[in-house]
């Protein structure tokens, strides 16, 4: 190739380079991206499945403490208490148990919470005359249960499914970057090569306009000569043409 073909190449070459450059940090910047997301949201998940799981945990306990009982006025007061506190401690989601809980069963949970002993004092009190029976708090802790598992199922089902999301981003992102990383360095490669060509192509091109000066210059003085030479052989022919007749008229 000529120099200008070599270089009009390289030109080529290095435009074409610059753009998997972008293009492999494009891809890169979105998958640290999108890593960083996953990371975040999975923390948040690890956070709420242990909440939930703890949740779980202590209404399973409620319940069957409660299942042991046939009243409240049977149970220990440490047992109440301890059942008033699972509840106190899983209304933190009352969000979740919005479209679960009655305003009335919202009611009792909180009246409950407040003053347990009020459900299982020894002597009846005017609010336990009118209290639920126990059945009535243990129907709403087997609700909770329920509900919490649901939602801890569904969020495991929402997590494993942004997981494999992700690992499918991550992959073709991987692919993606790896695929112009090799056309980085195969083009890098074929540059050097193509501007290794168009060096030497220029030292052959000097090379080769220094020779052509030479038998150029070379030309000129051998037409020089062959003019001077011309010169002096008209002169010697005219010479002898001379002496040959001075001899002719001596004779």
């Amino acid at each position: 190739l000529k120099v200008e073909e070599l270089t009009a190449v390289s030109a080529r070459l290095n435009t074409e380079i610059k753009n998997h450059e972008k293009e492999v940090a494009e891809n890169q910047a979105a998958l640290d991206k999108a890593t960083a997301i996953r990371e975040k949201r999975l923390a948040e998940f690890n956070a709420e499945e242990k909440d939930l799981l703890e949740s779980i945990s202590a209404l399973k306990s409620a319940v069957t403490v409660l299942s042991k009982h046939n009243s409240f006025i049977q149970m220990p007061a440490t047992h109440m208490q301890a059942v008033a506190m699972t509840m106190q401690q899983v209304m933190k989601h009352a969000p979740m148990l919005a479209g679960v809980l009655t305003r009335s069963e919202r009611r009792l949970v909180t009246s409950f919470i407040q003053s347990p002993q009020d459900y299982f004092d020894a002597e009846p009190t005017f609010k336990q005359s009118y209290a639920p029976q126990s059945g009535e708090i243990f129907g709403i802790l087997r609700q909770m249960q329920e509900t919490f598992e649901a939602n801890l199922a569904a969020s495991q089902k929402e997590e494993a499914e942004n997981q494999k999301a992700y690992e499918d981003l991550k992959a073709a992102k991987e692919a993606e970057i790896k695929a112009g990383q090799e056309q980085i360095d195969a083009k890098t490669q074929e540059l050097a090569d193509t501007d290794e060509k168009n060096a030497q192509a220029k030292v052959d091109t000097e090379d080769t306009k220094a020779s052509l000066s030479a038998d150029e210059q070379f030309l000129s003085m051998l037409k020089e000569k062959c003019q001077m030479t011309d010169g002096e052989w008209e002169e010697r022919q005219k010479t002898r043409q001379l002496e040959m007749e001075a001899v002719s008229k001596a004779l």
